[in-house]
């Protein structure tokens, strides 16, 4: 007779897409999508997808995330190196993204286009920050 215990820890390990959806905290379409693009393993059983809790754990850590993108094998937003996406210049700028967005399209700041994505390099926030902040701070001080 097998040991009931150990059959249940073994069932307690697998989820459903609506349990998998609820534990990453996105929609089960996304859940689908990733099974579909083989980026999450699971298996049908009769008419039910499950999915292995370690398949799922696996599945966030390599999910995608902006500081992880490579363009030509390297990392883009390398911020050892002082690259810094649009969203993080925002951030260390206490600004809306679309300022940044429309400060690199009118050239006030300097950026570069790798791919799809816009590159920052710390010295071009930093003199940036120098040349047009400070000013405006005068500014408001003269005021």
């Amino acid at each position: 007779m097998p040991n009931t215990t150990q059959e249940k820890e073994c069932d307690n390990k697998f989820v459903s897409i609506t349990e998998a959806a609820r534990i990453n905290k996105v929609t089960r379409q996304a859940i689908y999508v990733a099974i579909k693009l083989n980026k999450l393993k699971a298996k049908k059983e009769s008419t039910r997808w499950e999915i292995h809790l370690d398949d799922l754990e696996e599945y966030r850590k390599n999910k995608y995330s902006r500081n992880k993108s490579t363009y030509a094998g390297e990392l883009l937003f390398d911020n050892d190196k002082g690259f810094h996406s649009v969203r993080q210049v925002a951030d260390l700028l206490e600004v809306d993204p679309q300022k940044i967005y429309y400060e690199t399209r009118i050239g006030r700041l300097e950026s570069h286009r790798k791919g799809s994505a816009w590159v920052i390099h710390i010295d071009n926030v930093n003199e940036f920050r120098e040349k047009h902040f400070k000013t405006r701070k005068h500014k408001r001080q003269a005021s």
